[in-house]
């Protein structure tokens, strides 16, 4: 549009907004003037080449919309080839055909759908997104909202699970970035996470996964397959959540106004209702909405600042740790003399802080409990190997032979499937089967050096009168090398115990990232304090070391 007739259109618009202020502005006509304002500033030479524009004015620069859409989301956002169907595709289309724009549609998952928008690469989200106040401080919610839901928990029809009592303890699968994880994790529920919410329902099947958490909106086509629904069924539900149109919080102010005022006049006119019909999804939310916006004092254009007419968001906030003000102080001294942006969630809510603390608790008794094992079985193996009897040799040895040849992965993950097997899962069975795991690879390996050292000794020694205990306190002297090389390896093989759900610090950090943001930092402290740890058993083996070869000499 010329720049001189994009001006007259704004004179006859700002003229008629003039001679209509004596009743409440509508949204069309708040919307019409916002967006002839727009249209105007991009045709003004120069304008488009700017980088503080508005991005509202930018869309127009360009031509279109850049909307941040799941892929694999049944009913509101999947993917066939070049093709994309469901409601939140279908909405982000009616916004680009409303303003006469284009859309180039970008994938998001939960874990990116904001980060995206932070990193300025797409423009607007439909993405599933529920609007918490924890999730305020991390993006712009158009209100009103375009939908609502709330998260089920799902598992097998035989299992006894019908409130948050029924779930401590007990694996959750879930998706990365699922806002209602941190709620799971207060009722002391273990997390196992997934980067789509599509792998769930097949962990589900495959029993992988004892139970999953969902919103029921994505669980809602599953149900509709026979086998699923014969096999499976929503324990119970929590946390109904509004979701949003989301937006950056900074340079996309008109833009979030302009959607206000659209989505207002969508859920007015039935378009948000006809588009969810289309897609064959629940629409009771949708046929209330309509209902509010078309009463007289929510179809205004202060209409979405009316707390009569919009929903609150779903209170998500976490109770703060005593010292989360210091925490957030310290973040800001380490941006300003640094240029880096440091975020330590863990330090900042009641809940990460506990997971924390479980976590390096638990990491300990983990460290100590292989320690220990290592060396009992060490020199439980190590004197079995030692005596006079052949068969028990070759039996010892043939079993040393085989944990020797077995992945340390593979080891710890049979531990880990026997121990549940036999006991009911817990914490302590967990820390239990990896410590006995860790315990035989490496006390298999240190045994059968003292064994071998004791066979030296005994060749040294024909003939003479020495008692088998001497012997023996005299090859685990010889052995302190040997020893103390694999009483490390164990401690530095804890970090593997929490592939198989080990509840130490790996687990309480992936808990904490599933809820918090930070993922960089939260890993590096991992990575720290693995280091920190191997560093402190290194010197004390070197210690323990030092005592047997005085003792041998």
């Amino acid at each position: 549009m010329p720049a001189s007739v994009a001006r007259i259109v704004l004179i006859l618009l700002l003229a008629l907004g003039i001679t209509g202020q004596a009743s409440a502005e509508t949204p069309d006509a708040a919307l019409a003037r916002l967006l002839a304002e727009a249209r105007v500033e991009a045709a003004a030479p120069g304008m488009c080449a700017r980088g503080d524009i508005d991005r509202l004015v930018r869309i127009f620069c360009t031509g279109t919309i850049r909307a941040g859409i799941r892929e694999k989301y049944p009913l509101f956002g999947t993917r066939t080839g070049t093709e994309r169907f469901g409601y939140d595709v279908d909405g982000a289309r009616a916004i680009a055909a409303f303003l006469t724009l284009g859309v180039e549609f970008v994938r998001v998952k939960a874990s990116t759908r904001i980060a995206l928008l932070d990193e300025d690469k797409i423009d607007i989200v439909l993405a599933t997104m529920g609007h918490n106040t924890q999730r305020d401080s991390q993006a712009r919610f158009v209100r009103p909202h375009y939908y609502q839901s709330e998260t089920v928990i799902v598992g097998p029809k035989e299992l006894p699970v019908s409130g948050w009592k029924d779930v401590a303890g007990r694996s959750i699968c879930v998706s990365i970035g699922n806002g209602s994880n941190a709620q799971m994790i207060s009722h002391h529920a273990r997390l196992m996470l997934f980067e789509d919410a599509t792998a769930l329902p097949a962990r589900l099947v495959d029993e992988t996964c004892q139970l999953a958490a969902q919103d029921n909106s994505f669980f809602a086509s599953y149900f509709t397959d026979e086998d699923f629904d014969r096999r499976f069924e929503p324990k119970f539900g929590f946390a109904q959540v509004p979701w949003g149109i989301g937006v950056s919080r900074t340079g996309s102010e008109r833009l979030a106004r302009a959607l206000d005022l659209m989505s207002q006049m969508f859920h007015r006119d039935g378009r948000f209702l006809e588009i969810g019909r289309h897609n064959k999804i629940a629409t009771g939310f949708l046929v209330q909405q309509q209902e509010v916006w078309n009463r007289p004092e929510c179809n205004t254009a202060d209409g979405s600042t009316n707390p009569a007419c919009i929903l609150p968001p779903l209170d998500a906030g976490l109770e703060p740790t005593p010292f989360a003000g210091r925490i957030v102080a310290f973040e800001q001294w380490f941006s300003d003399r640094t240029g880096i942006a440091l975020s330590l969630p863990m330090f900042k809510t009641m809940p990460a802080w506990t997971l924390f603390q479980s976590g390096i608790f638990n990491s300990l008794y983990l460290v100590v409990g292989a320690l220990v094992a290592t060396l009992v079985f060490a020199l439980l193996l190590g004197a079995l190997q030692s005596g006079r009897s052949r068969f028990l040799y070759w039996v010892f040895h043939s079993l040393t032979v085989i944990l020797q040849s077995s992945p340390v992965v593979l080891t710890v993950v049979i531990a880990a499937a026997v121990a549940q097997e036999v006991f009911t899962y817990s914490s302590v069975v967990a820390i239990g089967a990896a410590i006995v795991a860790l315990g035989l690879m490496n006390g298999s390996n240190a045994g059968q050096a003292i064994a071998e050292a004791m066979h030296t000794l005994h060749a040294e020694n024909a003939g003479k009168d020495v008692p088998e205990t001497q012997l023996f306190g005299r090859a685990v002297s010889r052995s302190a090398t040997q020893i103390v090389s694999f009483l490390i390896n164990a401690a530095k093989g804890t970090p593997v115990a929490a592939f198989i759900g080990a509840p130490e610090l790996l687990s309480a950090l992936t808990d904490i990232t599933s809820f918090a943001s930070g993922r960089a930092t939260t890993y590096t402290i991992l990575l720290v304090f693995y280091v920190l740890v191997v560093m402190i058993v290194v010197w004390l083996c070197g210690r323990l070391r030092v005592v047997l070869e005085r003792r041998h000499a």
